[in-house]
């Protein structure tokens, strides 16, 4: 046998605009290749909620790929050991993938990956899948570049595949390690590459022109949302063929949601930027602020915090795997400021609650959200009035914390106000968003805190914004305006 094109699929799940695929089917014969790995399953970051969409998309990519003629090979284990046994027994010519901004535990595996074929005189051909730009010295001109990869033409799937007869294709696992979770989340949307291109089509056809008005309300964002974050976050989907796509129609819907697309990649960036966002504060007078309560963490992941709308939407996140973005940045800011509690602690429950979880968008957010990139505005979520202005009728938290049913609507946002026994939230709204105010306030009037907030803003803030730097911005700010409610909505 000649020697073999690996093509190692990761959050890639498609045959359609993959370009390793196909620059890699022009070379020779290659082994399409899954690895099932363990360790990465065993992150606290991970969950089975995701491993099952994940197998889902599997299991219809190992079809597709099959109609060409070889279908998907899967082992379990170790990558750099998998691929150095088919080093070993086939000789491997070029190891082909996407680029991955992933968590930490990937980048470091990456880096063995490489080292590997560095060792072995085999040539790693990767190539990017977003707008996202590896090495990249500064910010300037990425908006441009950006549109540039974007509006690349779409590669179709390699024609066919030669057969490798002497490779067992392998089992796709029920479940990727010993250990995981059981993790029911009974309303998650199915895997897979034609559940996404469905899903595609049903919102530009008949969803879009509603999205703007129904993204912020979880009682109509379920259904008026593009639902295409799972699809993305997985690969199931292209960037680069939703947003093709969706240019092929108009409206303001269509054009906010293609403005979103952008901000998925601009996020993502921060995190190929600078690694460390994932465990460490953008901002160092940010660090060790907070102090970890394992009541209040516990109440909160469990939907029983006593504040109505932030238990149902919690609650709906765990039946779902999904929420809207407004609802995510609420559930941090509460989190964050009410319970006063670490965003790297609290970003890990909701990252296995999220079978979209992209941990580019989401630690950058968990971040924004906590108050510690230090360039964005200080976003202070009052969860009752979140509640008045999103479920005013209390259908949502109706249907999600029964045991409230008969509380009248007047009362349902804080049904503590009834008396009679109705029991009080676990910390007081008002004064502890008016405590961390105070707190974060205090620590950005140091000494010193601006001149750290101007290089983060030159190294990661948006030139599309226009924003000026922290310190003529800071003079014109007073803590009276920090909470506020108006959030860039990212998440689909």
């Amino acid at each position: 046998m000649a020697a073999l094109q690996i093509v190692w699929f990761k959050r890639d799940l498609r045959i359609v605009d993959h370009r390793p695929l196909i620059e890699a089917a022009a070379c020779g014969p290659l082994l399409p290749l899954f690895v099932v790995e363990p360790e990465f399953w065993r992150q606290p970051d991970a969950s089975e909620r995701q491993w099952m969409f994940c197998r889902e998309s599997l299991q219809e990519l190992r079809n597709d790929l099959l109609e060409l003629g070889q279908p998907l090979v899967v082992r379990t284990g170790d990558v750099v050991q998998v691929l150095d046994r088919a080093r070993r027994q086939f000789g491997v010519e070029r190891l082909w993938s996407h680029e991955e901004t992933g968590n930490g535990w990937t980048y470091r595996r990456d880096q063995r990956v490489a080292a590997w074929a560095r060792q072995n005189g085999i040539i790693w051909m990767e190539i990017p899948q977003f707008g996202v730009i590896r090495r990249m010295k500064s910010r300037n001109g990425w908006a441009q570049r950006w549109e540039r990869q974007m509006a690349e033409p779409l590669v179709e799937a390699p024609p066919s595949l030669q057969r490798l007869e002497l490779i067992d294709p392998g089992v796709i696992p029920e479940r990727p390690c010993q250990g995981l979770a059981t993790d029911p989340c009974p309303q998650r949307q199915p895997g897979g590459r034609s559940s996404g291109l469905r899903e595609l089509d049903n919102f530009l056809e008949h969803r879009a022109s509603r999205y703007q008005r129904a993204m912020s309300s979880p009682n109509t964002a379920f259904t008026g949302c593009s639902r295409l974050s799972t699809y993305l976050a997985w690969g199931c989907l292209s960037m680069r063929e939703v947003l093709q796509t969706s240019r092929a129609h108009s409206g303001r819907g269509v054009r906010s949601f293609e403005s979103r697309l952008h901000w998925h990649c601009h996020f993502i960036q921060k995190l190929e930027d600078q690694p460390a966002i994932e465990f460490s504060d953008f901002h160092p007078f940010m660090r060790g602020i907070r102090t970890p309560d394992v009541e209040r963490m516990e109440a909160w992941c469990e939907g029983r915090t006593g504040v109505p709308f932030v238990d149902a939407c919690m609650r709906a996140l765990r039946a779902h795997g999904w929420i809207n973005f407004r609802m995510r940045a609420m559930l941090m800011s509460f989190a964050s400021y009410n319970l006063w509690l670490p965003w790297r602690e609290s970003g890990l429950h909701l990252a296995r609650q999220f079978v979209d979880y992209e941990p580019g968008i989401h630690w950058s957010q968990c971040q924004m959200q906590s108050g510690s990139t230090s360039i964005n505005t200080i976003r202070i979520y009052n969860p009752i009035k979140q509640g008045q202005d999103h479920d005013p009728e209390g259908v949502f938290i109706r249907q999600w914390c029964p045991e409230l049913r008969d509380v009248p609507a007047i009362h349902l946002h804080e049904p503590w106000s009834l008396g009679g026994g109705m029991p009080e939230p676990i910390v007081d709204v008002t004064a502890s968003m008016q405590m961390a105010k105070d707190r974060i306030w205090e620590i950005r009037r140091s000494a010193g805190f601006d001149r750290h907030a101007d290089a983060i803003q030159r190294k990661h803030g948006s030139r599309k914004a226009g924003l000026k730097p922290v310190t003529s911005r800071r003079r014109r700010r007073s803590p009276s305006q920090v909470c506020g409610d108006q959030q860039l909505e990212l998440k689909f």
